[in-house]
């Protein structure tokens, strides 16, 4: 068992390095973790079955040996729009029109397992992707005549070792190592030459990489035989630096990982019907280049300082509600929705062109079903993100407009044995 384990993970982990890229949802990250969590629209810090794959560190004990794999199926459509008539002085502005981002399916994987140590302990391992961001214009957007298309990719890999303890039989405490890879690429951005510390490191230097480390706690109490809260906080992630982009993001190419927090409930308020509630918060605004203003920093300070201009993206709070239903036979079935202010303001459409995390409303479906020997469970999941978009000024060019527009569907199969 353990050799099948361990090729198991190697196998995957191959098919991430392979496979990973970025999407976005709840700003850059997912919007859940792992095919039940997604069944709910990323609630559940209270409900234990979901939290193999980054969910509650202090839910994995209560599910006793346990492996998951997933594999998701993820479609975003990503697209700007340049309106109005810009000044005969206008700085910078843009071609009117609108523009369709390619790269429009992307395959992602996810395993976890969980071993009990003893009936009061567990150690579990988890590999999966984040969010991120990805856009692939065919256009030059901002007139860089090196690059027939522009865009960003961000993609991030998680790894993460937990350790999960009862308090008794009804509460739980639990920790979780974090380790995390990710690598950038930009294209398209050398018109911005002027305005960097280093035109060198700013755009066209193909795929950069880092790792980085965290860590994340949690807490989850059975107050009642049928009503439960969780908590989590997961640490800011230390990235190292994009050195190959030190004169794009702020503070010489850091793009550390922001820290948030969630808290929840779960309460079977009539037999085998549950809900489930979280409220989640992400401290974008702690990293200097995703939460930095264009302006005025654009203006006092050369990209890549300390106070060089990021995406200006503020800190949101996220609430979601899930039901799950398990009184039929070897089926369970769930939905959710989530609900939340996108992180982007309408005075920092013209850098999120190229990371138009906008999606605020999300809806899910999802259901599993016991196969084959006791345990082992097929799941599905089933996301949808409704349209959502953000319209301003463009900042560099007086009477011209820019509107940032995304909407997702995402699919995702997962097997617990």
């Amino acid at each position: 068992m353990k050799k099948a384990t361990y090729r198991l993970f190697s196998l995957l982990l191959a098919f991430q390095l392979v496979a990973l890229y970025s999407y976005a949802t709840d700003g850059y990250f997912s919007t859940g973790y792992g095919t039940i969590n997604k069944g709910f629209a990323g609630a559940g810090v209270a409900f234990y079955q979901g939290s193999l794959i980054n969910g509650n560190p202090a839910a994995t004990v209560f599910l006793g040996q346990q492996y998951q794999v997933g594999i998701d199926f993820f479609n975003p459509n990503r697209q700007y729009t340049i309106g109005g008539s810009p000044a005969a002085d206008a700085m910078f502005p843009l071609a009117p029109g609108t523009i369709k981002s390619d790269s429009k399916l992307f395959l992602l994987p996810s395993a976890g397992a969980n071993w009990m140590l003893n009936e009061k302990s567990s150690i579990s391992a988890a590999l999966f992707g984040n969010g991120g961001m990805n856009t692939d214009y065919p256009t030059m957007t901002f007139g860089d005549p090196s690059s027939k298309s522009t865009g960003v990719n961000l993609a991030q890999l998680f790894g993460n070792i937990t350790y999960s303890h009862k308090l008794g039989e009804k509460h739980s405490i639990g920790v979780t190592g974090v380790i995390s890879y990710q690598y950038f690429e930009a294209k398209g951005l050398a018109s911005f030459s002027g305005f960097s510390s280093d035109a060198t490191a700013l755009s066209g230097n193909g795929k950069d990489n880092g790792l980085g480390y965290g860590f994340k706690i949690g807490y989850l109490g059975h107050l009642t035989d049928n009503f439960a809260i969780g908590l989590t906080y997961q640490s800011k992630v230390y990235m190292s630096e994009f050195k190959d982009y030190a004169g794009l993001f702020a503070e010489q190419g850091d793009f550390d990982i922001p820290s948030s927090w969630t808290a929840g409930i779960s309460w079977e308020f009539v037999p085998d019907l549950t809900l489930i509630a979280d409220a989640k918060a992400i401290h974008y605004n702690e990293v200097k280049s995703i939460g930095n203003p264009m302006l005025p920093n654009l203006m006092q300070g050369p990209l890549g300082d300390d106070e060089g201009a990021g995406f200006g993206w503020e800190n949101i709070m996220i609430y979601k509600v899930g039901l799950n239903y398990a009184g039929l036979d070897t089926w369970e079935f769930r939905c959710g929705a989530s609900f939340g202010k996108n992180p982007v303001p309408e005075s920092e459409v013209m850098f999120n062109i190229l990371a138009p995390g906008v999606i605020e409303n999300q809806l899910a479906l999802g259901l599993s079903k016991a196969v084959g020997s006791k345990g082992n469970k097929i799941h599905f999941a089933v996301n949808y993100a409704m349209n959502s978009s953000v319209k301003g000024d463009n900042p560099m060019a007086q009477g011209q407009t820019i509107e940032v527009e995304m909407n997702q569907l995402e699919l995702e199969l997962g097997f617990s044995f």
